[in-house]
C-alpha cells in the first residue's frame, strides 16, 4: 500500500511538470492538455458590476480551509446532465491528504439562518505549487440560496493570491464560464516554460482575510 507521504510527493512532482489527474469513472489518468487556461492575477481580471455588488453585499460568509472535505465532495456530486464527474473518490482522498499536508486549499461560501447556523452553499478548491495555484473545481448550490457563490469564492481567491504574491492561477482546461473573468489560453509549451520558476518559488498560504476582496 502506498504511504500517504509517497502519494503527496508523487502528486506534487506530477503537478510541477504540468500534469493533473482526471477520472473517466473507471480509472484515473494523468493529463497535460495542448492549451492551458489561465485566470489573470493582474488588472486583466474582470469582475462584472453585478458580481462586484454581490461581493460587497457580504451576502455570503466567506472562509478558507474550514471545510475542505465538504467542498471537494460537493464538487464531485453529479448534477443535471452530468451523471458522473471526473473527480473520483480516489482523487478526492488524494487531495484530502494534500490538504492535510498543507498543499491543497479551499475557499467556501456560507449563508446564515435565523439561528446563526452557517450552511455551505458554494466553494472551490485547488493545489498550491510554489507561486502557482492550480484550480481544480468549484460548485454552487442555488437551491439553497447559493446563486453565484462559486463566482464570489473565485473573486476572493484572486484577492488572496494577489496578497500572497502568487504568479499563476491555472484553470487547466478551457471553460467558457470563466471567460467573463478575463481567462485566457496559452499553449502547453508556454505553460511548461513559465511553470518551473513559479513552482520553485515558495509562497505561504497565509491567513485568509475576506475583507481583501471588497473591490
Amino acid at each position: 500500500m502506498t504511504e500517504p507521504a509517497d502519494t503527496v510527493d508523487t502528486i506534487l512532482a506530477m503537478y510541477r511538470e504540468g500534469w493533473f489527474p482526471m477520472s473517466d469513472g473507471h480509472r484515473v489518468d494523468w493529463y497535460k492538455p495542448r492549451t492551458r487556461l489561465l485566470i489573470p492575477l493582474d488588472d486583466r481580471f474582470h469582475v462584472s458590476g453585478t458580481l462586484r455588488a454581490k461581493v460587497r453585499s457580504r451576502r455570503f460568509v466567506v472562509r478558507s480551509d474550514h471545510a475542505f472535505s465538504r467542498v471537494i465532495h460537493a464538487c464531485a456530486e453529479p448534477g443535471p446532465g452530468r451523471p458522473e464527474t471526473w473527480l473520483s473518490p480516489s482523487i478526492a482522498r488524494a487531495f484530502e491528504l494534500l490538504h492535510l499536508a498543507g498543499h491543497a486549499h479551499s475557499i467556501e461560501a456560507y449563508t446564515s439562518d435565523a439561528s446563526g447556523r452557517h450552511h455551505l452553499v458554494g466553494g472551490l478548491y485547488g493545489l498550491a505549487i510554489g507561486a502557482a495555484f492550480c484550480g481544480e473545481s468549484m460548485f454552487s448550490r442555488p437551491e439553497l440560496g447559493g446563486t453565484d457563490a462559486s463566482k464570489v469564492c473565485l473573486v476572493h481567491l484572486v484577492a488572496h493570491l494577489r496578497r500572497q504574491k502568487f504568479a499563476i492561477l491555472d484553470a487547466q482546461l478551457e471553460n467558457p464560464h470563466l471567460n467573463q473573468f478575463g481567462a485566457y489560453t496559452v499553449s502547453g509549451a508556454e505553460y511548461d516554460a513559465m511553470l518551473p520558476a513559479s513552482a520553485s518559488d515558495h509562497r505561504d498560504w497565509g491567513s485568509f482575510d475576506p475583507d481583501e476582496a471588497m473591490i
